[in-house]
């Protein structure tokens, strides 16, 4: 199975990662497919905003709601999540070299969001980086049965492995 995920330290520094992988691995020739996370600050009291840029080409998808001042609930706006789901799945019908996808978050521990594009993925031989975080961990194992390796937060080593596989996949055909 050809899955890795990945979780840098900071807060939004998995989101930046990728979206510099992504950037690089474009930039090399390589047809990427997935989303990356962009966070807007919002005052300093609200949290960010959250948008996915959906690779290669876009668009820009808002997936956080404004709830108001001192809400505690989840931001998430599934239909908007879904939505970027159904432009990934999309771009990949068109054909990827790989697929990163910002997070294995919440929705796709419960079996929804990017699972099934994920599965896909792998069924196509497509190797797939996913950020994830260690809420999210044990689920994201579950779903890999085990056999998905935890890359660590490095750019170089997360392109080569996107690479070395990727190339493993097309001589593969």
């Amino acid at each position: 199975m050809q899955i890795a995920s990945t979780m840098a330290a900071g807060r939004g520094d998995t989101d930046q990662l990728l979206f510099s992988l992504a950037r690089s691995l474009m930039a090399q020739g390589l047809r990427v497919c997935g989303t990356v996370q962009i966070n807007t600050d919002r005052q300093k009291t609200d949290p960010c905003d959250m948008d996915v840029r959906v690779l290669p080409e876009g668009p820009t998808i808002r997936i956080s709601q404004d709830l108001g001042a001192g809400a505690a609930g989840c931001r998430l706006d599934t239909g908007a999540l879904e939505a970027a789901v159904g432009h990934v799945a999309a771009a990949l019908e068109r054909g990827a070299d790989v697929l990163i996808v910002n997070k294995f978050g919440k929705h796709e521990a419960e079996g929804r969001g990017f699972r099934p594009v994920i599965a896909e993925a792998l069924a196509r031989d497509i190797p797939v980086l996913v950020g994830v975080n260690g809420l999210n961990q044990a689920a994201f194992e579950a779903f890999t049965e085990g056999f998905g390796e935890q890359l660590p937060a490095d750019a170089t080593i997360l392109e080569d492995w996107l690479i070395a596989r990727s190339r493993a996949a097309e001589a593969a055909m």
